[in-house]
């Protein structure tokens, strides 16, 4: 048996190293504008290096002297660029960031649109709604308000546990007096059909209903008591006809009540005003503003993209803390400070990286789409996320990251950075149509056809045919559903 040598080999290669500066990048990278705003405050709290640029105390002295000390250390930057874009980043002449927030409003003279003066606490949401009461809560509050007996009360607040949130009484009328017996002997089935006469008089008015056609009879009582087809209404209401009219068996229940068929359209032409879910008026989830990433205006020399301003504030190293220490400097307090300056640095730079990303792509999208904002939903033209990534020479993941919980603000509305994406359907002619434009087509054939004769799926891929767009029936079927459009028979109109 040969005998083992030792030795050294030295031997070369690359390998992908994730530094914690790459990790904390692309952590930065995915986060929402709210989780981007709480991470940098986390950061702000937690490092006394890092602070917040305080602009309007910054003179153009300062900002020469912080410009030169920046071009010396750029891991130093304090953050003035996290706004601005890069010129060699440009990805159209189109697409220029040189606008301020008072561009993306109209003034008329007589109203202001700017933002509140510094000092002002004023909050435009402060009066309106947050959506957390729940229906319960929201009655509870008016049975309190009401002059009503300890017994009365107890009744009520006993009903209002039992009504489900679309607002119909979810257990037996008899099965709640039996219960509250034990506390309330005295208690019998007549007098809590008054107080859940009463609770149904509340708002949203028509809860506590134990079946549809008494909701939509107390609806009527209460906002259309003089309405010429309040009678018919109510008629068709109490004598079941609901099922009849929803087989379409109209010449079965004009015969049934006695009217004429003009009676029976006008009564349900009232009836289709009357909310069949009171219940759900009263929100259980407190609203869910949108801090757009950015913003997308259009003007004279074309359509431009900036970053939100608010997204994220403008960072920099705190200088009187950095100056404190210096290379030769030992001990705790100079590791502990120098640690620090680094995770500073680190942070600036991780999130000019990320805004300059999320700019960059927007960009992009707003270049390839402009037919989109221009015409609408219907020229929406189709696009993967590797095109992105090879227009700006990302990877894919990268970009995927970056259009993630990313919102911008149009003229059309705003956009998830993910609403643009769609896959490819072949044309007639070779082309292509992306599956968004073809959902608007779609949408805009069943607004445009006759309510009487609606349109099938097969007619709609004919249609769509005709226009060279070549899409199966049941494709048609599944972007319908998607939509929430009904059926061709479900969306036929009796009246």
């Amino acid at each position: 048996m040969a005998g083992m040598k030792a030795g050294l080999e030295l031997r070369l290669g690359q390998s992908l190293a994730m530094t914690p500066q790459l990790q904390q990048s692309i952590r930065l990278l995915q986060l929402s504008t709210l989780e981007l705003s709480l991470e940098i405050q986390q950061a702000l709290d937690t490092n006394p290096l890092l602070e917040v640029a305080d602009e309007d105390d910054r003179t153009e002295e300062e900002s020469e002297d912080t410009q030169s000390s920046e071009e010396q250390d750029p891991g130093a930057q304090a953050g003035e660029e996290l706004l601005e874009d890069r010129k060699d980043k440009s990805a159209d002449e189109d697409l220029v960031v040189d606008s301020s927030w008072d561009d993306y409003y109209e003034s008329d003279g007589s109203t202001s649109l700017s933002a509140s003066a510094p000092g002002e606490d004023y909050d435009p949401f402060a009066t309106q709604s947050t959506g957390e009461d729940n229906l319960r809560d929201h009655l509870l509050s008016q049975i309190h308000l009401a002059s009503l007996s300890d017994a009365d009360r107890r009744v009520a607040t006993a009903l209002i546990e039992s009504i489900e949130p679309s607002g119909y009484l979810e257990e037996p009328l008899e099965e709640i007096v039996t219960l509250l017996q034990d506390e309330l002997p005295g208690l019998d089935l007549e007098e809590a059909e008054a107080t859940l006469h009463y609770i149904q008089q509340l708002d949203p008015v028509g809860v506590g209903a134990r079946t549809l056609a008494e909701c939509l009879s107390i609806q009527i009582e209460q906002h259309y008591p003089d309405d010429p087809a309040a009678t018919d209404a109510k008629a068709v209401l109490d004598g079941d006809w609901l099922e009849a009219i929803a087989r379409r068996e109209l010449p079965q229940v004009t015969k049934g009540l006695g009217i004429s068929r003009d009676r029976l359209e006008a009564a349900l032409r009232l009836i289709q005003l009357l909310d069949p879910r009171p219940g759900l008026s009263v929100g259980e989830t407190a609203a869910d503003y949108i801090r757009p990433d950015v913003i997308v205006t259009h003007r004279e020399d074309g359509w431009h993209v900036d970053l939100n301003p608010e997204i994220a504030p403008r960072l920099r190293v705190n200088q009187t803390y950095a100056s404190l220490i210096d290379r030769s400097s030992r001990g705790k307090d100079a590791t502990y400070i120098r640690n620090h300056l680094q995770e500073a640095r680190w942070f600036i730079k991780s999130l000019r990286s990320r805004n300059e990303s999320l700019l960059n792509v927007a960009r992009e999208i707003v270049r390839r789409q402009m037919d989109f904002f221009e015409q609408g939903e219907i020229a929406m033209k189709p696009m993967v996320l590797r095109e992105i990534a090879e227009a700006l020479d990302l990877h894919e993941s990268t970009v995927s990251r970056v259009t993630t919980n990313k919102y911008m603000l149009t003229p059309r509305g705003v956009f998830e950075f993910k609403y643009f994406f769609s896959s490819h359907v072949g044309t007639a002619d070779g082309g292509e149509c992306s599956a968004t434009a073809i959902r608007a087509r779609i949408k805009k054939l069943v607004e445009e056809e006759n309510p009487k004769k609606p349109l099938s799926d097969a007619k709609i891929a004919t249609m769509l045919g005709d226009e060279g767009i070549d899409v199966a029936r049941r494709t048609i079927a599944k972007y319908r559903e998607a939509m929430g459009i009904a059926s061709s028979t479900d969306r036929k109109r009796l009246i």
